[in-house]
């Protein structure tokens, strides 16, 4: 696997989609590849602090916030399957 194939499945790896066998080969490739390995924790983070920013939905975005960046999020957010609630 390339660090470019490895990109295409981030969404699908993170999500716990991948089969095995394809499974097994992207974390042969991070088992290799330190910058796949900084990128898809950089993925993650991204996503996990995406998620924190809609956390509190009675809160009003900052004027600044383009109206595209708000539809891409919560786009994402629907595409996920919702996270175990504690408790």
């Amino acid at each position: 696997m390339t660090c470019r194939e490895l990109i295409e499945f981030l969404w699908a790896y993170h999500a716990d989609e991948l089969p095995a066998a394809q499974r097994a080969v992207f974390e042969a490739h991070l088992g290799i590849c330190p910058s796949c390995v900084a990128y898809l924790e950089s993925y993650e983070r991204t996503i996990d602090l995406a998620s924190e920013a809609f956390c509190a939905p009675e809160d009003t975005l900052p004027a600044e916030v383009p109206p595209e960046l708000t539809e891409a999020i919560l786009a994402a957010r629907r595409r996920r399957p919702p996270e175990p609630q504690d408790g």
